[in-house]
């Protein structure tokens, strides 16, 4: 036979918003079975007195409903836990048979229960009670009624937390999309050498080769190493601050060939950051950024620091130019795209726990700032792909 889908039994007060907030606990269903059960009793008590028309006596019967709404209550309770103990699996899922098997256990709970609480207010022979089939016969009406209104309620309940549970792996399975989506736009963008940065250097090379063929070679040595680093960049889930760091130092040293004189460059690492875990490419658009917009505008050039270190809860690397600066620099075309497409993998990847900002200098040019969450390396540090 088919079963249903695997659901959790609720406590039938979770029906209401304020009793989800405590967490699940053997305590706190002991503690809502009481309160389910008065709540039952109190129902009750007023209901008939409502039907009487006098609150007469409505003390007594409020103590006599509230003890026997209790002890029918905890023997559900204990009968459903006893039924979970006994079939987990089974229990689990809204089967015909689990669902008759409930409804029995709980109508044979909720007649045993009116006869305790006989037994205990009136003081009728339990054992004489349960032996003799005809003084049961009127509870089984009230047994069954019980049962199927309290199988109603679990059911309600459980549909509830199904659909909730649904709801929330939809949502996460929006926001993994939308995740994979950024990422696949920016590992695009990651694999995409600018084209004139390629063509610049292979021209270079082709101009050294024959006055400077040691500079031509050792050009061309460091393309390939920034080429090889930008591949395996591209293809993996995690770096290290220190390798993201030799990657943008294989990009300057390229353009220090062809810039010459007016391209200084020094990294300034924190060896305690070396090996943190940090996602690939974050910082090589901010050293194209300095380079772009504040080194190439100035005919004298200029000098990039990068550095790396820790503050007390992040992560700090900043990329510092003495070049053109903010309100000088000339627009061009494209201007922009790349610390749009950082901040829009940023929140991908750590929402509003990291940022970039622009700082302009006061000596001049600009400092890239990017902050972090610090994330600690495992036993091992994470290591890139090597090339094809």
């Amino acid at each position: 036979m088919p079963t249903g889908p695997s659901v959790r039994i609720t406590h039938p007060l979770e029906i209401i918003a304020l009793f989800r907030r405590w967490p699940r606990s053997a305590l706190r269903d002991l503690v809502y079975t009481a309160l389910w059960s008065t709540l039952i009793a109190l129902g009750l008590a007023l209901a008939t007195s409502a039907v009487k028309g006098s609150t007469r006596n409505l003390g007594y019967m409020l103590g006599t409903m509230t003890l026997t709404a209790n002890i029918v209550g905890f023997l559900i309770h204990g009968g459903l836990a006893f039924l979970r103990l006994v079939a987990p699996g089974p229990f689990t899922r809204r089967t015909r048979p689990m669902l008759l098997l409930q409804v029995l256990l709980m109508a044979c709970c909720v007649m045993l229960g009116l006869a305790l609480s006989d037994t205990l207010i009136r003081g009728v022979d339990l054992v004489a009670a349960l032996l003799h089939g005809g003084a049961l016969a009127p509870l089984v009406p009230v047994g069954a009624a019980t049962a199927l209104l309290m199988v109603v309620v679990l059911t309600v309940n459980a549909r509830r937390e199904a659909r909730g549970t649904e709801a929330a792996r939809q949502q996460e399975k929006i926001a993994e999309a939308g995740r994979l989506l950024a990422e696949a736009r920016l590992r695009a963008l990651q694999a995409q050498i600018e084209p004139h940065f390629l063509y610049n250097t292979l021209a270079n090379v082709v101009s050294l080769i024959g006055p400077a063929p040691e500079q031509a070679r050792h050009m061309l040595e460091r393309l390939i190493d920034f080429l090889r680093a930008s591949l395996s960049a591209s293809r993996a889930e995690q770096a290290t601050v220190g390798a993201e760091l030799d990657l943008a130092g294989a990009y300057l040293d390229v353009l220090a060939v062809r810039l010459g004189a007016r391209l200084r460059y020094r990294i300034e690492l924190d060896p305690a950051c070396r090996l943190l875990p940090i996602a690939p490419m974050l910082i090589q658009p901010l050293v194209e950024n300095a380079i772009m917009h504040g080194i190439e505008p100035e005919v004298a050039g200029g000098e990039i620091v990068l550095r790396a270190r820790r503050t007390e809860d992040a992560l700090c690397i900043e990329i510092s130019d003495d070049g053109a600066g903010l309100g000088s620099a000339t627009p061009r075309p494209g201007g922009g795209v790349g610390l749009a497409n950082l901040r829009e993998r940023l929140r991908s990847l750590h929402g509003i726990n990291a940022q970039v900002q622009l700082l302009e200098n006061q000596a001049g040019g600009v400092t890239s700032r990017l902050l972090l969450p610090l994330v600690f390396p495992a036993m091992e540090p994470p290591s890139t792909p090597s090339a094809p």
